[in-house]
């Protein structure tokens, strides 16, 4: 089953927060970027460094099979779309 939503980039991020867990799919489309990966990890955001609220992927892909980490502060004014995958639910969140 399919779901989608609109959300603001800050109840996005609340949603990742509270509802997507490691072992999930969990695919970020931001600039020109897309990134579909499983997810490994989160990190809590650092006021000392910085940094904000971060997730862990596995890459999925044939060519690109590698960890990365996205900061979500990084690509705040540019995240477009996040699609949740778990199990047979999946939510399509369209970033407004």
């Amino acid at each position: 089953m399919v779901e989608e939503v609109e959300m603001s980039f800050d109840d996005a991020l609340d949603y990742v927060k509270n509802n997507v867990e490691v072992g999930d799919t969990l695919e970020i489309s931001y600039n020109r970027i897309f990134a579909p990966g499983e997810v490994l990890g989160f990190t809590e955001e650092d006021e000392q460094t910085g940094e904000g609220y971060r997730v862990s992927l596995q890459l999925n892909g044939e060519i690109l099979n590698q960890a990365v980490e996205i900061d979500f502060s990084e690509i705040e004014d540019e995240l477009l779309e996040m699609r949740h995958i778990c199990g047979d639910k999946e939510l399509i969140i369209e970033v407004l």
